[in-house]
């Protein structure tokens, strides 16, 4: 089993047909595209991969699809549902084809106490019988994964990683801490704080945007461990200028915007789009455009 330890790992985006299956075709040139720009490892059905708009079926053929052309690359599977049964069901799925962590947010909608976390990540982590990457988003899902669990998890079954999502930037650096004491590395979801998040400790970062502009990513992590500030913040400012642009449209369709800036495909819209997103949506793409074409990406 391959350890995804540090590095900058693409939050892959899932490009599905009009009947909402993966359109494999396109995932493979996209696949490619940040393969060929230095990526470390993909997430697959995270939160950019819109995996909560995707039918059992579609995630199991995306996580097929992956595993097939993702090469000698290490692959995190997000499993994560409310019903644990399902979560089971993907996590040995995953473990069949042979990925090497999953990850798991907490259930979303209903307030759950931290003990209940615990048994819920460790039955996740007893079904799939794979390292757990412990993915902490409450703006999103309503619950926070707090230090004292995430110990109580890591005693319990392996932990290989933490993804850090939010605004919660300080949390970074206690994350950190208890890392270096249960043996796991931390992530950032945040990719343009990258610099700021390896200077606590964090190892690298799991990224939306790595699907569309991965070199201005990875310019980025190069520099901070080369240990040469003055280029970490060059790279940080062409990425903010990316990141400006793209906050001007709601997640995730933006980073489709970003990618369709490049040339990408992104397959059909998952959800209804009104006439008046559409037209934001093609504004931030020529705006994107623009952008590239200053940065000199081609």
């Amino acid at each position: 089993m391959r350890k995804l330890r540090e590095g900058i790992i693409a939050a892959l985006w899932t490009p599905t047909d009009a009947a909402g299956r993966v359109a494999e075709s396109e995932l493979k040139a996209n696949l490619d595209f940040v393969k060929g720009h230095g990526v470390h490892g993909f997430m697959v059905l995270g939160s950019t991969g819109e995996f909560l708009y995707l039918s059992l079926e579609a995630r199991k053929q995306l996580l097929r699809t992956v595993c097939t052309y993702a090469g000698d690359l290490p692959i995190i599977a997000n499993i994560s549902e409310v019903n644990l049964a399902v979560v089971a069901d993907l996590g040995r799925y995953a473990r069949d084809l042979g990925v090497d962590s999953v990850s798991v947010l907490p259930p979303w909608y209903y307030p759950m106490a931290q003990e209940d976390l615990v048994e819920f990540f460790v039955r996740a982590g007893e079904a799939s019988r794979l390292p757990l990457c412990l993915y902490n988003f409450p703006e999103r899902t309503g619950n926070r994964i707090a230090l004292e669990t995430i110990a109580a998890v890591a005693d319990r079954v392996p932990v290989a990683s933490i993804k850090q999502s939010g605004g919660e930037f300080a949390y970074h650096r206690e994350l950190v801490a208890l890392g270096r004491e249960k043996n796991f590395v931390v992530f950032t979801g945040g990719e343009i704080r990258l610099a700021e998040a390896m200077a606590l400790g964090v190892t690298g970062c799991v990224s939306g945007l790595l699907n569309a502009v991965p070199e201005l990513v990875r310019d980025i992590f190069d520099a901070v461990k080369m240990g040469d500030q003055g280029r970490a913040e060059r790279a940080t400012a062409r990425l903010q200028r990316v990141g400006a642009l793209v906050e001007g449209l709601e997640f995730p369709l933006n980073v489709a915007a970003s990618m369709a800036a490049r040339g990408l495909a992104t397959g059909r819209p998952k959800a209804p789009l009104s006439a008046a997103t559409r037209a934001r949506y093609d504004r931030l793409v020529a705006d994107l455009r623009n952008l590239y074409r200053e940065l000199g990406l081609n």
